[in-house]
């Protein structure tokens, strides 16, 4: 899920959060069952909300070059459009927690959907880059309430035993497979049409969504004024520091680092809004966020568990899909292979339903880790003539971990957070987004960039042994002219041309060997989060093996 999902609190636990004038939480109402046309149609407007949501990022990641055709830039221009789609999903989750608690969950539901719809005819407009970038940065802004809405249409008709259980692994795998899914269909929808079709489709899904809105409504709770002015004085710092940190990571390895100065200006100015952000909450009496639990150790251990897998799934999104363009692969014969990815993200998320347990999640991750671990293991000893048949049971290992893990995670993250009381929901959110989002754009930056630098490295090597004086490398420029004698009859012209093409094979080359140095870097990660979590469990068991039994209070005399 190179893109992150907005948790909601289950229906039956008041959404509310601290503010200035602090309100008793209303009343849950009871669940009413539904029928069961009724419990399939909001299973259904879930999975179409969410589908609707992960086809709008995927379209643009995975289109980058087409795109750039179409509208007459670079690639490297082009690359602005994952950026502004992003900066605003970093964020703006942060207040629909508060928004629908005030404004009431359906107006928050008619409204997002509208606003979707609205941007997705405003796509059909699009002319130039700039206006794909204003475009793509408020479809990111009205996506972001998408995945909340998928979360309350699953599990608004599930009873209360199933939410977690049914509903929280099939929304999770959903969301992650759409990316994958728009790689999927995209070659058949576009074609020689362009970047048209996918406005098409995308509008279509809005409309249907907007429907099944309007049709299947949610069980709204009591409104309740929760936003304070120093509410948005926080979310605007936060998100001028999540949206600097997205550019920053996004742009980083396209532009490099050390060679474009806006890049560090844009990371400072993370770090002022951030740490303003921090003071700002540790000083007031009803916080937005509650700095001090989300410092706790269980709470920090959470986060960086969540960040590392995020980070190491980035092996995915930026990892097997433009090596394969590297070496000359075209969207078209990738279909098999996503279309695998999508099949095992929605396996995860269905294996779980069986087993999946606040109790057992030390042991689902367990799981998930040794799954990842294999599939990067495998990946790491590619060469020049992999392709994608060869590559599709690892990455399915990879796709299955991904939801296996993640769902987990953030069930634990929920029971944590409603465990500490309803306010302690917003905080945890928080968490989610900056480890999902934040992760997964830090996570392609910094794969990019590794794999920049190691491909600089194995060529240095590569063009050093290739010399004139080698035997090897002779032979093979006499054989490739050999190769163009029939095309190229000028002698100079032929050793040129067979010199470019060694040149060429050099170089992809030496990006195969930088990106099997990523996906060992990947291994080493996970495998290194392996340890420490068989550590954790055996130091868990060790402590319980030694507490000592407990005795009841008022013991029965011996008859």
């Amino acid at each position: 899920m190179s893109d992150a999902a907005t948790p909601a609190a289950a229906p039956g636990t008041p959404a509310t959060t601290p503010s200035a004038t602090p309100a008793p939480p209303a009343a849950p109402p009871p669940f009413v069952p539904k029928s069961l046309p009724m419990t399939l149609g909001y299973i259904g407007a879930s999975l179409t909300i969410g589908m609707t949501q992960g086809l709008a990022q995927g379209f643009v990641s995975s289109n980058i070059p087409q795109i750039a055709g179409d509208l007459g830039a670079t690639q490297t221009q082009t690359t602005w459009l994952m950026a502004a789609f992003l900066i605003p999903r970093a964020s703006l989750p942060l207040m629909l927690i508060k928004i629908r608690t005030q404004f009431g969950l359906r107006r928050f539901a008619e409204v997002a959907i509208v606003l979707y719809l609205l941007v997705s005819l405003a796509a059909l407009a699009i002319s130039d880059l700039r206006s794909a970038i204003v475009v793509q940065f408020f479809a990111g802004a009205a996506a972001a309430p998408l995945s909340t809405l998928a979360f309350m249409y699953m599990l608004e008709p599930l009873p209360p035993a199933w939410k977690m259980r049914l509903g929280l692994p099939m929304v999770m795998a959903m969301l992650s497979a759409g990316p994958s899914l728009a790689r999927v269909i995209s070659p058949s929808l576009m074609g020689d049409l362009g970047w048209g079709p996918l406005h098409l489709m995308s509008l279509g899904l809005a409309a249907v969504s907007l429907a099944l809105v309007y049709a299947l409504p949610l069980t709204s709770l009591p409104r309740v004024k929760v936003i304070a002015a120093m509410d948005l004085v926080s979310w605007v710092l936060i998100a001028i520091g999540f949206g600097s940190l997205t550019a920053a990571f996004t742009m980083g390895a396209t532009f490099w680092w050390t060679d474009t100065p806006w890049i560090g200006w844009v990371l400072a100015l993370a770090a002022v809004a951030l740490t303003g952000a921090v003071v700002i909450e540790l000083h007031r009496k009803t916080p937005l966020l509650d700095i001090r639990w989300l410092a706790s150790p269980a709470m920090v251990h959470l986060t960086v568990t969540l960040l590392i897998f995020r980070l190491v799934l980035s092996e995915q999104s930026s990892g097997a899909p433009r090596m394969f363009t590297i070496l000359g692969v075209t969207q078209g014969q990738l279909v098999p292979l996503f279309a695998m990815i999508t099949a095992a993200t929605v396996l995860g998320g269905l294996a779980l339903i069986p087993v999946i347990k606040p109790e057992r999640v030390p042991v689902l991750h367990l799981i998930a880790l040794v799954l990842f671990c294999t599939g990067a293991f495998m990946d790491s000893h590619s060469t020049i003539d992999t392709r994608p048949a060869q590559m599709m049971l690892s990455q399915a290992l990879i796709a299955f971990s991904g939801t296996f893990y993640l769902a987990p995670a953030m069930m634990q993250g929920l029971v944590a957070a409603l465990a500490k009381g309803p306010n302690y929901l917003l905080s945890f959110v928080v968490v989610f987004i900056s480890t999902q989002s934040l992760g997964g754009a830090m996570g392609s930056g910094l794969f990019s960039t590794f794999i920049n630098h190691r491909q600089a490295l194995h060529l240095q090597v590569l063009r050093e042994e290739l010399t004139a004086a080698d035997p090897e490398t002779t032979a093979a420029i006499a054989a490739r002219m050999a190769a163009l004698a029939a095309q190229m009859p000028d002698i100079a012209a032929r050793k040129a041309q067979a010199v470019a093409l060694i040149a060429q094979d050099a170089s992809n080359q030496a990006y195969v060997m930088a990106y099997n140095d990523a996906y060992l870097l990947t291994f080493l990660v996970a495998a290194t989060a392996l340890c420490a979590l068989l550590l954790h469990i055996f130091r868990d068991w060790m402590a319980a093996r030694r507490q000592p039994a407990v005795l009841p209070a008022n013991p029965e005399p011996a008859k």
